[in-house]
């Protein structure tokens, strides 16, 4: 009877240590943001993010959301500044966007660093499905940006 509830704690807590790494990315979804070093419009202004600017959420409490950007530097955020539709960043100084996820398929287009894609899935082999702000949609290869 012990070995039986000690397996099944066991078993329950892999489980949700394996799920707690889960990533969970959400965009900016005013003009402008302001990340604060805590949950308190009275606390320290950090930073001003623009539109669509992707964050991964590390703890939500109530009306904030602490998030981590790309460079790693955490900070909070209103959680009504926040989308739940997903979007991408271009990490490396130019990156090109194929018609297909190959690296030998027509180039759909070419994007610079910081631009913003939106996420629309990833293929699970290396490749994330975008779209351009102009309307053009491809593949990008998961290492050139970040928010996947």
């Amino acid at each position: 009877m012990k070995l039986s509830v000690t397996l099944t704690l066991f078993i329950a807590l892999v489980t949700a240590a394996g799920s707690a790494h889960a990533l969970d990315y959400a965009s900016v979804a005013v003009s402008s943001a302001i990340l604060y070093d805590a949950p308190s419009l009275k606390a320290k202004k950090i930073f001003v993010v623009n539109r669509y600017l992707p964050l991964e959420q590390v703890v939500s409490l109530d009306d904030w959301v602490k998030v981590r950007d790309s460079s790693g530097s955490l900070a909070w955020i209103e959680k009504q500044a926040l989308n739940s539709k997903r979007y991408v960043a271009v990490m490396t100084p130019l990156a090109t966007v194929y018609q297909s996820a190959e690296t030998d398929a027509p180039v759909a287009f070419n994007t610079r660093q910081q631009v913003a894609l939106e996420w629309l899935e990833s293929s699970g082999n290396g490749w994330v499905k975008v779209r351009h702000p102009d309307g053009m949609m491809g593949y990008v290869r998961a290492t050139e940006v970040w928010g996947d």
